[in-house]
């Protein structure tokens, strides 16, 4: 009886593993809709994009398409991203995501830091458990952003076998890899910047080019010193 319960829970603990890591085909991105299956999404933010165009909002996507993102303290929106619509896009390929039912199920080389860290064992249970713990957190461009909540997901799924994901990483990710929805999200990206930096030098000079790389040279100095020298930092 007993070899027979042995066999029997195996084979049950076996089926639920293949179940919960059974990929379900994702619908197409449909940009009209604003539905984009497991992508992370980016889209130009107010001010802050004009002075500094690499710099932007973006959120992650459930397997429905659904957008979520981290746009103010205690609160994750769902499905209405929260500064316009979507500019850029990256779809991430769940077959690089490590979903752990336990330590022996894990495929990453992380083992018991990933589960530490918290898993997940299926691509949506990994942003539920991300926006579970950002409703309890504070919202500050500066420490613990959007990108910060996106980093955490990537991290609870073990993306790319890595759980090092941050602010920077995760901007160079999108900026580098992501694919702009159309030429009008390209303009309303940039647009914005180049009449800032026209009328600044019409207005001011040169002076005023040097200001303003200046404060994207600070900008960036600050989040790789935050996510790479000093971690206490930046939250992610």
């Amino acid at each position: 009886m007993m070899e027979l319960k042995e066999a029997y829970d195996i084979e049950r603990m076996s089926s639920t593993q293949n179940i919960q890591h059974e990929l379900w085909p994702l619908d197409e991105i449909d940009p009209k809709k604003a539905k984009f299956p497991c992508c992370i999404v980016w889209t130009p933010l107010p001010v802050v994009s004009w002075l500094a165009p690499f710099i932007g909002h973006v959120g992650i996507c459930r397997e429905d398409g659904a957008i979520l993102d981290f746009s103010g303290s205690n609160f994750v929106n769902v499905d209405d991203f929260t500064f316009g619509p979507v500019a850029r896009y990256l779809q991430i390929d769940r077959k690089q995501c490590c979903f752990a039912p336990n330590l022996g199920g894990h495929t990453c080389k992380h083992g018991y830091e990933h589960s530490e860290f918290g898993t997940a064992i299926t691509w949506d249970d990994a942003l539920r458990s991300s926006s579970r713990y950002f409703e309890h957190k504070t919202y500050n461009l500066f420490t613990c952003n959007c990108h910060s909540f996106v980093a955490n997901c990537l991290n609870r799924l073990c993306y790319g076998g890595s759980i090092s994901w941050n602010m920077i990483n995760v901007a160079g990710l999108v900026l580098l890899k992501g694919h702009w929805v159309d030429a009008t999200s390209v303009l309303r990206s940039f647009l914005p910047f180049v009449l800032v930096l026209a009328i600044g030098v019409a207005m001011v000079g040169w002076p005023f080019v040097v200001v303003l790389f200046s404060f994207s040279l600070l900008l960036l100095v600050w989040f790789i010193l935050g996510s790479y020298c000093v971690k206490t930092l930046l939250e992610c």
